[in-house]
């Protein structure tokens, strides 16, 4: 049974139809990601889903108290003040006693006897866990100034706060618009861990493969206003798309071979009484219909010349960079090659844009040397975003660089024929740029890039808000680029394809040079931390127990409380496994059998994990 779902909802925008009659439903469960190329509607169905945006016609239904949350690509924190005023909801009583706690805390001289009331108030709301949760997701998304007025806020830093608020209240449906932009890669991998826990419900619109493998079992495409369902994974996706489109093309063509000569038969007949030629004329207009299906797909083309490159590129010798006390760069020396395809890694705030902007020479180090190479010429595509006039029309912003531009092979095609290239047809052409949506603006910004003829290119995530169609192709052409390339990317799979080299941001001013992608070096991690943890229990088994006696150490107020709540949380929650399990003897529908499976695993997870606590207090009582 369907929990949301849209009833022959149409939605029109910029006076073009996005979709008619469309039906689209989540079940309870359901882990959805919804594709499409750029302009196609996705971010619009979303919010429609969501109760942001009204359709046109039809209606949204959804399963009565339910609660929906949305992250959108651009939040909204219109009437908030302060970080905290939008991570704690005024009518979660939950939320209000955590934040009265976690602000006295902060107080210079803490109030003991408020502390206690307090903390009295936490034990009766059992929220000691939700008050554990909240901190994991704030400390794993860089929030840290809760008194941090939200409007001076970077672009990342709201994107990070709206999905905290999201996952810290656990809505019944996460409707997620692009959710792993502005997030390093250390937290793509959490975040994957944390919404594939549990029985959620998930609607998601991602360009990164890897996160959209991970996530989800069910992928659905929007194209021309028509939802297509694949049950499997992205690979799986793209061969049956392949073959459906195939099909479409192939009766499209039949169609309109037929359309042909029934239009020479329309021509000759006059006006139809018969009941026959009424027919045939009810007929020629449904292939009129059908003939307007899809012909052979146009593919982005990015086959733009490259400047002639010199044996000296970039040389680094013992570069250090800090802005007050934070140091970014310290003593690091490189001489790039022909060749080089390097990805940049590190969690957010390390340095990797800092890098970026010395090697270009928009900043310069506070010692050492760069020295760039006469005939280098940089492509840097940021993550700014397109800067235009609100007047400027698509072909404006292209013919500012060149009304002419010379290709790999040296033909020479005109700018209107380049936005054809990069699937923007004459009607686009000639339309404002602030109509554009956003992966398209990201694409027009790309092919502005690649117009100067880079042989060193940097790529500042160039995977946001790009469709996945127009990537596989950027993949395509960065393959076969023979010029130096540079990219920092959170997305794993675009490192993984394009980079053969990684220069790693570890903090405190270290970068790491490694030989290998980002596949190589988690590999290289998860075995090294296996290897360890074997070493420690080897070590555990081998030393003898101390003779000595070690002072235990008391437990706190505040840990006494949670011991004490813990003992009769495991109790409960031994009860209800018990109890789930008897039922799932009873049960014969596959269904309900996967549904009490899961709930039971979800059931062990927790109880280890309360055991363990109370053991770890135990000991010190």
């Amino acid at each position: 049974m369907s929990i949301l779902a849209t009833e022959q909802v149409s939605h029109s925008y910029n006076d073009r139809w996005l979709f008619k009659n469309l039906h689209f439903a989540l079940q309870k469960g359901d882990r959805v990601a919804l594709v499409g190329i750029n302009g196609t509607g996705k971010s619009t169905l979303l919010k429609i889903l969501a109760g942001i945006v009204v359709p046109t016609d039809g209606k949204v239904v959804k399963e009565k108290g339910i609660r929906i949350g949305v992250l959108a690509q651009e939040p909204d924190f219109t009437g908030m003040k302060t970080v905290n005023d939008f991570i704690y909801s005024a009518d979660n009583e939950q939320q209000q006693v955590i934040k009265e706690y976690e602000l006295l805390l902060n107080n210079d001289v803490v109030d003991q006897d408020k502390l206690a009331d307090l903390m009295d108030k936490l034990t009766a709301l059992e929220a000691w866990e939700y008050e554990h949760n909240i901190k994991t997701i704030l400390n794993r998304l860089q929030i840290s100034d809760f008194t941090q007025d939200i409007h001076s806020l970077s672009g990342g830093q709201k994107k990070r706060l709206s999905l905290a608020k999201l996952l810290i209240d656990e809505p019944d449906v996460y409707i997620l618009d692009e959710p792993t932009n502005h997030l390093d890669i250390e937290t793509i991998e959490w975040l994957e861990k944390l919404l594939t826990t549990g029985n959620k419900t998930v609607l998601l619109v991602t360009h990164d493969r890897y996160f959209l493998d991970n996530i989800c079992n069910e992928i659905r495409e929007l194209d021309k206003g028509n939802v297509y369902t694949y049950k499997g994974n992205y690979t799986y996706f793209l061969e049956k798309k392949a073959e459906r489109e195939t099909i479409d093309v192939a009766m499209a063509d039949k169609a309109r071979n037929l359309l042909r000569r029934e239009l020479e038969w329309m021509r000759r007949q006059p006006q139809a009484r018969g009941t026959k030629s009424k027919s045939r004329i009810e007929a020629y207009y449904d292939l009129e219909d059908k003939a307007k299906g899809p012909q052979k797909k146009e593919q982005v083309q990015l086959s733009v010349k490259v400047s002639r490159q010199g044996s000296k590129i970039i040389e680094i010798e013992n570069i250090s960079k800090s802005f007050g006390s934070n140091t970014l760069i310290t003593n690091f020396s490189y001489t790039f090659k022909k060749g080089d395809r390097i990805g940049l890694a590190g969690k957010n705030g390390t340095g990797k844009s800092t890098f970026l902007n010395l090697i270009t020479n928009s900043i310069q180090p506070d010692s050492g040397t760069i020295e760039i190479g006469e005939t280098t010429k940089f492509g840097y595509y940021k993550q700014g975003g397109l800067e235009f006039k609100e007047e400027d029309r698509v072909i404006d912003v292209v013919k500012n660089v060149a009304e002419y531009i010379e290709m790999a092979n040296k033909d020479v095609i005109t700018a209107s024929q380049l936005l054809t290239l990069f699937l923007f047809p004459p009607e686009k052409q000639y339309a404002m740029v602030s109509k554009l949506s956003g992966g398209e603006k990201k694409r027009l910004q790309l092919m502005r890039v690649l117009m100067g003829s880079p042989n060193f290119l940097i790529l500042d995530e160039p995977s946001n808000d790009l469709d996945i169609d127009t990537l596989n192709v950027l993949e395509e052409f960065l393959e076969n680029y023979p010029g130096v390339l540079v990219m920092v990317s959170h997305d794993r799979y675009l490192i993984d394809k394009l980079t053969d080299q990684l220069f790693i941001f570890e903090g405190e001013g270290n970068i790491r040079i490694y030989n290998g992608n980002y596949a190589d070096y988690k590999s290289e991690q998860e075995n090294a931390l296996k290897e360890k943890k074997e070493q420690e229990k080897t070590n555990t088994i081998n030393t003898p127990a101390p003779v000595s006696v070690t002072t235990k150490k008391t437990l706190s107020y505040k840990e006494q409380i949670e011991y004490e709540a813990l003992e009769n949380e495991i109790q409960q929650l031994e009860e209800t496994l018990e109890t789930k399990a008897n039922k799932l003897n009873t049960l014969s529908d596959h269904t309900e059998i996967m549904t009490i499976a899961k709930e039971i695993e979800d059931i062990k997870i927790t109880l280890d994990q309360k055991s363990e606590r109370w053991m770890e207090l135990a000991e010190n009582i």
